[in-house]
Formats: C-alpha cells, structure tokens, sequence
C-alpha cells in the first residue's frame, strides 16, 4: 500500500550514544513513515534495530535530533505524556509473546480498549472482529497454554491493533517461531496493519520477513539507507 503525503512518523538527523566516551550507536538518522505504509528496517544484531524502535515510541529519547509522530515532538513529551500517547495511539508486537497466562484469550485481546475505558458493549464486538480478523473466531474462551506458538503470536497482533493504533511497532515478531508459522504470521501482520488504516514499522534481521513490507530500509554503521532490491 503506497504511503500517502502525510507523515506519520518523521526521525530527522537522530543521534543515539549510550556513553559520552563511545561512538555513538545511531548517527544522523532521517526517516519518515507515511500513513498506511509498511516499512522494514533490516540489520544485523547489535547494529541499533531495537534500540531505534525505543526511539520511535518514546520509550527512550535521542541525544540529537528529532522525532516528530503525528506533529507532537516525542523526545519533549515528559513521562506520563508519552505512556498515554503509547496506550492510545501506539501497538506493540515482540518476539516474545506477552500474553497474559491467567487471562482468556478474549481478555487479552481486550486489554487496551480495557485500559481506554470502553464500554463492554464497546469491547465485545472489536475483539471479535479482530480475532475473526487473524484467523482465531471462536477461541475468545480459551487460555494461552491451550495455544500454539503461531497461534499465541496472532492473539498478540490482535491485541496490538484491537484500540486501532495510528503506529504499530513490532520487533522480531516471529523469531520464536518456525519457518513456515513465521511467513503465515508475516502475511497475516501486515495485512492487518494493512486493514486496520495503520502505519507499520517491522524490525528484522531476515530478508524475508523484510520482503513482507511495503519499503525496506537497512541500518547499517550506524546510518538507515533504502535496500538494494532481492536479486
């Protein structure tokens, strides 16, 4: 899906050093994510994927630069501002599933719109829809240890987009689980953020989880460039 002219996300000359003696571990990052893009941002491990992904959801702040998401300046925002800009306007998708043992599946998936304040009556139906949504109608009364890994993974991505986030971030979303699950899940990720009128950003080390994506970008030396197209 082709991004439209208006920015979601826009990083500008971002510089990230975690100690003033030591090289830094993003220097001069320049990105902009459009609304309803979905973008890989592909690199090996300890290059800055996932510390860049703390940046673009205000977890962590930049030593230089910018990060603007939907016009408000992430890195002025203070403590309490950002958490709540995260729980309403940001979904989340990990390696490692989250999900809560001790809650349904349904209650999982309801989580943020709980957080929100949603009615039930509000709640019902939108869990609904997004566990038809990733293939899992009918297992709203079931426990994560009643699951597969593929199928913990969807309740996740339920979960991420089920209070209609303007961003989802997921970071090595399928790493635990195996090849062809993994490429099911992919499909399955950005064709929801796709359907839900999201912007995505995936962080990967794998080409073909990056295929995926509507864009793939490569962070490498400490610099984000498009990637050369697979042969």
């Amino acid at each position: 899906m082709p991004a439209s002219s208006r920015a979601v996300l826009q990083l500008s000359a971002i510089v990230k050093r975690y100690a003033p003696d030591r090289p830094a571990v993003l220097d001069g990052i320049d990105m902009e994510l459009g609304q309803g893009e979905y973008v890989a941002i592909m690199g090996e491990s300890g290059v800055g994927k996932s510390t860049l992904l703390n940046l673009m959801a205000g977890l962590d702040r930049p030593d230089a630069g910018r990060i603007l998401f939907e016009g408000a300046d992430l890195g002025g925002l203070d403590d309490d501002s950002a958490t709540l800009l995260r729980r309403e306007r940001m979904g989340f998708v990990f390696q490692a599933f989250h999900v809560l043992p001790y809650m349904t599946v349904a209650d999982n998936v309801g989580l943020p719109l709980d957080l929100a304040g949603a009615s039930p009556a509000e709640r019902a139906p939108r869990v609904e829809t997004m566990l038809d949504r990733v293939g899992l109608a009918g297992y709203g009364q079931r426990y994560p240890r009643e699951l597969s890994g593929g199928e913990t993974q969807r309740v996740a991505i339920a979960r991420a987009l089920v209070h209609r986030p303007r961003l989802l971030l997921a970071d090595e979303p399928t790493g635990n689980l195996d090849p062809r699950t993994a490429s099911l899940v992919l499909e399955l990720l950005r064709d929801c953020v796709h359907a839900e009128g999201a912007s995505g950003v995936l962080i990967t080390h794998s080409r073909a989880a990056a295929d995926t994506a509507d864009r793939i970008l490569l962070l490498d030396g400490r610099r984000l460039s498009p990637a050369q197209p697979a042969r």
